[in-house]
């Protein structure tokens, strides 16, 4: 008897407090300890998620575990009742959505909500770059809807078939349950997003803090209403309404979901997979970019120069991050990728940054030395045009406002740019440009990366090169991914159901 009251002691003993340098076990064998300021903001009805990779210690206050709960619940109990929603009810929310954005009163409380959120988080020092929800943002949005509301629903669709005597078995279709979405403050993923429910799926969002009203905006003057006029369960798509990133720690330990997507920066897209990864909900990262140029012994210096160019418009991941020359061009093709480089700075009114490696500044005129102003998220920076690093930082992302960033290797070979991209770089995006067709084969045979092309970056994306609005893009930088390729689309995301059908009833084993 005793030992059973011990156990159930255990077992519902709550933590309620912590006091500094208690020792916490992480990864079965490590020890790391509650520091101060920890143990000072912990309050009773809190929670301490330890991620076991790596040790860190997050802190969850009650306020935020709860709106994150409540909005998986909402979106728990949404999709209980999606499996009598008609396909025709979700045509009409993706149509309702893009009307009220198109609506000009909608569109007006929309713009506001997004002017004060670029307003502060340029009063922060905070890059705006993908915040701003000008008409061309707004534009996608509406056709990224309108492309949902028009495609083929995947429910119900039967993929296999196998007869037996006397019975048969269907592989069909169907949803995958709540997909917990936490992403940069980009709205026009807010819109995008909403593609899993093609699929019959429901969502729940946490948005960046930079872009929390906006997505309020959104939720009120267009999302809400057309859930309505569809008439789709009210939490088919959930806004967890809350600034802190504890919110989005909260949202990815709830193991109610049936995916969990992270977009963002790389070092905070790695630690929320792990906490999704450890409660055993199956993840969708996409963090670290930078995509790579190599420009072969055989390429067009005028391909080239145009390839850098217009991979370098504005950054995002799939913007140009490293270019390597082979070395025997590098005479010819160095004085080109200048060129390019200047032209996309002043196409954006700034002046370019360059990193270059450090015994190969002998390729640069004088001029790439001279100080001028960076543009950079706190504002224009007097920096040295041009910096050196190593051959191991070749891989490492730039993150730029208007002045961009690269960084160029001369290498010996296309070969040795290859070994280059797959030991530093995240193993995203690559592209090669050469007349050798075989150059060409043997380049992506062995570049270890989901997206290979052969000019400009930025055709990376979804919507722009496969029709479908795109919940984000997955590099290779924690394995290949298994059974589908590295766009995440909404009608990707379903699970697959077995149903037997019986014609003769007297069959047994």
């Amino acid at each position: 008897m005793s030992s059973l009251v011990a156990s159930r002691s255990v077992s519902e003993h709550r933590l309620d407090e912590l006091a500094a340098g208690m020792p916490i076990v992480y990864g079965g064998d490590r020890i790391t300890w509650v520091p101060p300021e920890l143990a000072e903001a912990f309050a009773p009805g809190d929670r301490l998620v330890v991620v076991q990779t790596t040790g860190d210690l997050l802190h969850v206050p009650a306020a935020d575990w709860d709106v994150a709960v409540g909005a998986v619940g909402r979106a728990h109990a949404a999709f209980a009742a999606m499996g009598t929603v008609a396909d025709d009810q979700i045509s009409a929310f993706f149509d309702a959505f893009a009307e009220r954005l198109s609506d000009p009163d909608a569109s007006a409380s929309i713009a506001a909500a997004n002017a004060a959120d670029v307003e502060a988080a340029k009063a922060r020092g905070r890059s705006t770059t993908r915040l701003v929800m000008d008409d061309k943002m707004r534009a996608d949005m509406i056709a990224g809807l309108h492309a949902w509301r028009d495609a083929p629903s995947g429910r119900g669709q039967v993929i296999e078939t196998l007869e037996h005597p006397g019975w048969s078995v269907e592989q069909v279709k169907a949803g995958l349950g709540v997909v917990g979405f936490v992403f940069e403050g980009r709205p026009n993923v807010f819109a995008d997003a909403t593609g899993v429910l093609r699929s019959g799926n429901t969502v729940v969002f946490r948005i960046g803090s930079d872009a929390l009203g906006t997505a309020n905006a959104i939720v009120d003057a267009a999302l809400v209403p057309a859930l309505a006029a569809a008439g789709l369960p009210e939490g088919a798509v959930s806004l967890v309404d809350s600034p802190a990133r504890a919110a989005g720690w909260a949202l990815f330990s709830d193991d109610r979901l049936g995916l969990a997507v992270a977009r963002g920066s790389g070092a905070a897209v790695a630690q929320l997979g792990a906490v999704a990864r450890q409660v055993g909900i199956p993840v969708s990262l996409h963090g670290t970019g930078g995509a790579w140029i190599v420009a072969a012994a055989s390429a067009s210096a005028d391909a080239f120069e145009s390839a850098v160019y217009h991979s370098l418009d504005r950054k995002v991941c799939n913007s140009l991050n490293t270019c390597c020359i082979v070395a025997a061009r590098a005479d010819e093709l160095v004085p080109r990728f200048l060129d390019a480089l200047d032209r996309a700075g002043q196409r954006r009114n700034a002046v370019s940054k360059l990193h270059v490696i450090a015994d190969q500044i002998d390729h640069l005129p004088d001029r790439w030395f001279d100080e001028a102003a960076i543009s950079r998220a706190e504002g224009d920076v007097l920096e040295s045009r041009t910096s050196t690093l190593g051959w191991d930082d070749l891989g490492h992302e730039w993150e730029w406002e208007d002045s961009p960033e690269v960084s160029l290797a001369i290498v010996e070979s296309v070969d040795h740019a290859v070994a280059e991209f797959n030991r530093t770089a995240p193993r995203f995006a690559a592209s090669l440009v050469s007349s050798d067709q075989a150059e060409h084969e043997r380049f992506f045979e062995t570049v270890d990366a989901p997206f290979v092309g052969n000019g400009f970056t930025r055709w990376v994306d979804g919507q722009y090169a496969l029709d479908r609005p795109e919940l984000g893009l997955s590099n290779w930088q924690f394995g290949r991914l298994f059974g589908r390729g590295g766009v995440l689309s909404g009608d990707s995301v379903y699970t697959v159901r077995t149903r037997a059908t019986q014609s003769d009833s007297d069959i047994g084993r």
